[in-house]
């Protein structure tokens, strides 16, 4: 019996053969027309199911990017999904040093390799999109100025690779009309051309790539174009609690799919005399249906048929803090469902975080934190979940060499200065280490456990943090902190237990220190929380530790530099 059937009535059960078996046939079909359409239009690739892999290469620049956050295996994950195609957004104007060569940073090419290695070794189309992207800007009508010296860059480095990787020109533009739009994206696939005649480019309308700009498009000559559209309507309802939208949804929540009358939210105060008041009021009615939404993906449909090229959805998705978990998924279903039934190819925005495929408020483990009903409501093959079960760490495990470590978020909070996770001047070992230069006070280098970590038979063993640090400025100091976990009752806050590292443990005369601090020698220091300070109470938590820092707790570090190689919790 499949997991998910276990205590169904056999009614329920055959129900459930009844769709799955109506999937598969709908599978099919989907495969075999997208595999006569890949061979018609010029031999582009044939994909039709993935997902967008955010927050990974969409950093300030090559040097900010936290190269292990996701790793070959996570790619093997979204493969067992039965997905056959990854979105990678890239901030790739801010990966190059900027005007006027903007000459792309080799770093992000090594970075990027490694990408396209895991994709081709496992059969799966990679979708490099130029994601360098602020909704609140209005696409220059200058980009054409980065758009052409990037592309030939890329095309020149990724020519000789296989067919699986396809170039995206750019996501979303918007605030500038049609026509400059459409001009600007022929330069940039006669600039991609004049390079890389192999690859297939994914272009897109402007207006955010809005299925009803498709139509404004020209009629592109070049035979191995796939054309895009991103679909989140009804926008109320998927973008409900959204910051970014214009205006801020964050006070909107509760908005159902499809419409209910009897449930629908009253109008936030915030939100009075704009354009959600009118329609939560009378357009939801009409947008916030099935209809509607099958409806709004026919002119995407259509535009394929008249133009007889490929058409890919390459986002679609609903926020997932304020909307209703089974109404979410019914949503995602009715999208999926209807493209496939049109021939459309997906990758839904997006694998984690706000928009993904996992439970929220968890690590986001694929073997314990996967949203099944979503998963399943996109016709994927969600793997056997099992509980998370904590336990205490029995043995060393590292922070930092060459990059941060796998399961660990780097979240750094830097208001001032310069932050390099990847200098490569004379590190202790490997090819680089951290530089920290004109840090302000209170600023922080941030290594998140993801997830929480158990230290406490660690601190029992006698195992310690160990790393190497240089400096030379007199007299400096700063903390290295662990943070636990702030749980949710009313008195507890994030507890840190705090070292100094000064000049009675370092000498601060530019060569590199070799320091041991048993865990046993961290001492609780207090919390920051809510905006107040609250004296320690000896109640850190070592079973439940969140994050470790290295804070400039004292002072300014202003025209002050930092250098930081391996680091470990290592043994006694």
């Amino acid at each position: 019996m499949h997991r998910a059937e276990a205590g169904k009535s056999p009614e329920r059960i055959a129900i459930a053969e009844n769709e799955r078996e109506n999937a598969m046939k709908q599978w099919i079909v989907f495969h075999a027309w997208f595999m006569t359409a890949a061979a018609a239009f010029g031999g582009v690739p044939d994909f039709h199911r993935g997902v967008n892999l955010t927050g990974w290469m969409q950093a300030a620049g090559a040097h900010r990017i936290q190269f292990a956050r996701y790793t070959k295996k996570d790619f093997q994950d979204i493969q067992s999904l039965g997905c056959d195609v990854i979105r990678l957004p890239l901030n790739l104007h801010a990966m190059t040093d900027g005007a006027p060569g903007y000459t792309v940073d080799p770093l992000f090419f090594r970075f990027l390799d490694s990408a396209m290695d895991w994709a081709e070794e496992l059969g799966l189309v990679l979708i490099l999109d130029n994601h360098s992207f602020d909704p609140s800007e209005n696409t220059d009508p200058a980009i054409g100025d980065i758009l052409v010296p990037v592309w030939k860059q890329m095309a020149a480095h990724c020519r000789n690779r296989s067919d699986r990787i396809c170039y995206e020109v750019l996501n979303e533009p918007h605030g500038i009309s049609d026509a400059a739009w459409n001009a600007i994206q022929q330069k940039a696939i006669d600039a991609i051309r004049s390079i890389d005649t192999t690859h297939a480019v994914v272009v897109g309308p402007a207006g955010w790539n809005g299925y009803g700009s498709l139509g404004a498009m020209p009629r592109y000559k070049d035979a191995k174009l796939i054309y895009t559209f991103h679909f989140y309507d009804p926008f109320l309802f998927t973008h409900q609690g959204a910051g970014w939208a214009d205006p801020s949804l964050v006070p909107l929540a509760g908005v159902p799919f499809p419409y209910d009358p009897a449930r629908m939210p009253s109008c936030p105060s915030a939100l009075l005399g704009t354009w959600v008041e009118n329609s939560l009021r009378y357009g939801y009615a009409l947008d916030g249906t099935e209809q509607r939404v099958r409806e709004a993906l026919d002119i995407a449909a259509s535009f394929r048929g008249k133009r007889n090229v490929p058409v890919y959805c390459g986002e679609f998705g609903v926020y997932m803090p304020h909307s209703d978990k089974k109404e979410r998924a019914g949503w995602y279903k009715t999208v999926r469902s209807h493209l496939e039934e049109k021939g459309i190819s997906w990758t839904i925005w997006d694998y984690r975080d706000g928009f993904g495929l996992f439970e929220p408020g968890t690590a986001e483990l694929f073997e314990h934190d996967i949203n099944t009903p979503l998963v399943e409501a996109l016709g994927l093959d969600a793997p056997a979940q099992t509980p998370f079960v904590p336990g205490p760490d029995s043995t060393g495990f590292g922070l930092y060499s060459d990059f941060v470590h796998e399961n660990i978020r780097e979240s750094s909070w830097i208001s001032e200065g310069l932050l390099d996770f990847y200098c490569d001047t004379s590190p202790v070992s490997g090819s680089a280490c951290i530089h920290w230069s004109g840090s302000a006070q209170y600023n922080a280098i941030v290594f998140a456990f993801r997830p929480y970590r158990d230290l406490s038979r660690l601190v029992q063993n006698g195992y310690a943090l160990d790393l190497w640090v240089k400096g030379d400025p007199p007299a400096s100091k700063f903390d290295v902190r662990f943070i636990d976990t702030k749980t949710a009752e009313a008195d507890d806050h994030p507890w840190r237990m705090t070292a100094v590292v000064d000049e009675k443990i370092a000498d601060w005369n530019g060569a590199w220190n070799h320091l041991s601090i048993a865990l046993g020698d961290f001492t609780e220091q207090g919390s920051w929380d809510v905006n107040a300070w609250f004296n320690p109470q000896g109640r850190f938590d070592w079973t439940d530790v969140d994050r470790f820092e290295i804070a400039a707790e004292h002072l300014d570090l202003d025209g002050m530099e930092f250098w930081f190689d391996d680091i470990h919790i290592t043994g006694p």
